[in-house]
């Protein structure tokens, strides 16, 4: 029967759970730390994303009965990464607040949504590329000191991109543990229930211009428009206007517990929009219920995630969320370089950025995007008047 559950419903929704923590949760905490949260308050960050992916997940799907697959930002997490350390907490709280407004406000404005959308691809993969640049390049930093660690790491991404790419970070994940419990000796899992941890907002000029807006321009780039590609490509038109409005309200209610971005999903999404999941287009919905299950149970397994991943040594996570993010930084170099009529803006987008200095406490993904945007008219210009 139609109504009735099957099991490629629960293991399309679990990969993609799957897939979506084991690439990204080793950035979202080390953003975490690095912004200044205590480890109480880590907890409280992965609390408050399990749950707020879990819901939208649930209710937009049920809601709409099409997958409505929800995510934290990988990329904006990946910037928090390197920026987020040059504010206080409370600060950074805020910035995430007005991300969320900034959200909302695009979700109303269509014609904003289409202004973003006209930033031209290389110039926003550019940004990206130039964000992920210094973490991927983390990957060989040890080498020196752990030769066969890295070694060992590398080989598995090799045979694991020809043999099984699509559990390849699962494994990653394994070995990340193993060797953490090699170097470290044992971890000591205790299972709790998480609790969350409120820090109290404050609204700073240099925060919004610094953390908010490149947030907010990351997420909408890189995870929004493409989410919304998505569900096109696999012939499913949700209200995207409800959707996005709904999850910009999530973030801004679940920020002061660490909820920095909630998203459409892109790849996630696909685990749960193909025929894996199953034949039936109509029913694929469940499958994105599940993922919200699952992401529900992620949540609450906070204590847990944390332990194991703050164990972590400076190298392995330096090689796992390097690795986790090859693919997605190799997208964006070829993106960055697509278009010879924007080739140079986007160079110059893509090394203002990577070089991660800050002026005027404003970061460099900033003035990468500023200084990339401005090269661009001032080209166009030129190209105008020799016309």
């Amino acid at each position: 029967m139609k109504s009735e559950w099957q099991i490629s419903h629960i293991s399309s929704g679990l990969t993609a759970v799957t897939v979506g923590y084991s690439s990204a949760v080793v950035i979202v905490i080390d953003a975490a730390r690095k912004a200044g949260a205590s480890p109480d308050m880590v907890i409280s960050w992965l609390l408050a994303l399990g749950l707020g992916m879990g819901i939208s997940c649930i209710f937009y799907s049920w809601l709409m009965k099409m997958p409505i697959v929800t995510a934290w930002s990988t990329p904006g997490a990946a910037f928090l990464l390197g920026s987020v350390e040059q504010y206080t907490l409370p600060e950074s709280i805020g910035a995430f607040i007005i991300c969320a407004v900034l959200s909302l406000v695009t979700a109303q404005s269509r014609s904003l949504l289409n202004q973003i959308s006209r930033i031209p691809a290389s110039i926003s993969s550019a940004l990206l590329a130039g964000i992920l640049l210094p973490i991927c390049i983390s990957i060989f930093t040890d080498v020196e000191q752990h030769p066969y660690i890295v070694a060992s790491f590398l080989a598995i991404y090799l045979v694991g991109s020809r043999f099984f790419p699509r559990y390849l970070m699962l494994c990653l994940l394994a070995v990340s543990i193993v060797t953490s419990s090699f170097l470290n000796g044992e971890i000591p899992l205790t299972l709790s229930l998480p609790t969350p941890v409120w820090v109290s907002p404050e609204f700073s000029i240099t925060a919004v211009i610094g953390l908010a807006v490149p947030l907010y321009i990351i997420t909408t780039l890189s995870q929004n428009l493409p989410g919304i590609a998505i569900h096109h490509a696999h012939g499913y038109h949700p209200d995207h206007k409800k959707v996005l409005s709904g999850i910009a309200i999530l973030q801004g209610l679940l920020a002061p517990f660490g909820g920095f971005t909630f998203n459409l999903a892109a790849i996630t999404a696909a685990l749960c929009m193909g025929e894996e999941a199953d034949k039936d287009k109509s029913q694929r919905y469940k499958a994105a219920i599940a993922a919200g299950i699952g992401y529900l149970f992620m949540g609450l397994l906070a204590s847990v995630v944390v332990v194991l991943f703050v164990s972590m040594p400076p190298i392995v996570v330096h090689l796992l969320a390097g690795l986790a993010l090859l693919a997605t930084l190799q997208a964006a170099l070829v993106k960055t370089v697509e278009s010879d009529k924007y080739r140079h803006a986007a160079l110059v987008t893509f090394l203002c950025t990577a070089s991660g200095f800050s002026l005027l406490s404003i970061t460099s993904a900033v003035w990468g995007l500023l200084l990339g945007l401005l090269l661009m008219l001032v080209e166009s210009n030129k190209q105008k008047s020799r016309t």
